[in-house]
């Protein structure tokens, strides 16, 4: 590992540990209470989940959250329907070729 990278890992452990013996750490709102872990869409990018279960678990985005399912099923579908068209459409090309 790269020395400052090695260094800078060590002193955020340190701060950290710090806090930690200071009680900074001991009244914090939700302390020990349960993560709720579960996905809201298994189609949410991974990059985004983090954000969005600590919303959730903020009580926050949950209207949005339905609003963004409907809005994911109608551009399914929509996807669907269009490889389908396209589908369609490379198919009449092709037969229309073996036609000539």
């Amino acid at each position: 590992m790269i020395p400052a990278v090695t260094a800078l890992l060590y002193l955020a452990e340190r701060k950290i540990e710090e806090a930690i013996e200071r009680g900074e750490f001991d009244d914090l709102p939700g302390a020990g209470q349960l993560l709720d872990l579960d996905d809201l869409d298994p189609m949410l990018p991974e990059e985004l989940r983090m954000a969005y279960r600590i919303l959730k678990n903020a009580g926050m985005g949950s209207s949005d959250t339905a609003d963004e399912s409907a809005e994911r099923a109608r551009a399914r579908k929509k996807l669907a329907m269009l490889e389908k068209r396209i589908e369609a459409r490379y198919y009449e090309l092709a037969l229309a070729k073996l036609g000539r």
